[in-house]
């Protein structure tokens, strides 16, 4: 069924909107993949803060035109799905981790900070920890100097407890 006129541009504002709030964008070709299957890419992607949207690829264009997601624009065709998040690495890895168990989702490219990445960009994307385990390793690397310290002292004044008594 066609899309009239204003249902089109009802689409555009809407996948717009995504785009003004997202860091990435990822899209990947679909072919072949069950309802099922693709039922379980949307649930994992809802749940980690993703849009997955299958969209004509004129209307993608469009919505992307004047955005830092326009260097794809010329990638966009073929039946593909589009994920976007605010999260720089939340769409990769979604697309990534569903692509290593379902070989018919095949990743195309992806955009980040205004950069077209190919296929291999999109999988390095994927591999940047989350936010949250970065600023763990952050807040551990901070704390390891001040351990280190006071286990010195601790030892120190253990060895001094342990000199006076004699």
């Amino acid at each position: 069924m066609s899309l009239n006129r204003s249902e089109k541009q009802a689409v555009i504002d809407e996948v717009t909107a995504l785009a003004a709030k997202a860091q990435t964008l990822v899209m990947a070709e679909y072919r072949g993949i069950t309802v099922a299957d693709m039922t379980k890419l949307r649930v994992d992607a809802r749940s980690k803060g993703v849009t997955l949207s299958v969209l004509k690829n004129t209307l993608a264009r469009r919505a992307v035109a004047g955005s830092s997601f326009e260097v794809a624009a010329d990638q966009m065709t073929g039946p593909l799905i589009y994920g976007f998040s605010e999260d720089a690495v939340a769409a990769a890895k979604v697309v990534s981790d569903f692509a290593k168990t379902n070989d018919k989702l095949v990743i195309r490219a992806g955009v980040y900070s205004g950069k077209t990445l190919d296929v291999n960009g999109v999988k390095q994307l994927a591999n940047i920890p989350t936010k949250e385990v970065l600023l763990a390793q952050l807040l551990g690397l901070m704390q390891s100097p001040i351990s280190r310290t006071a286990r010195v002292l601790a030892a120190v004044a253990e060895k001094k407890g342990e000199a006076q008594p004699a």
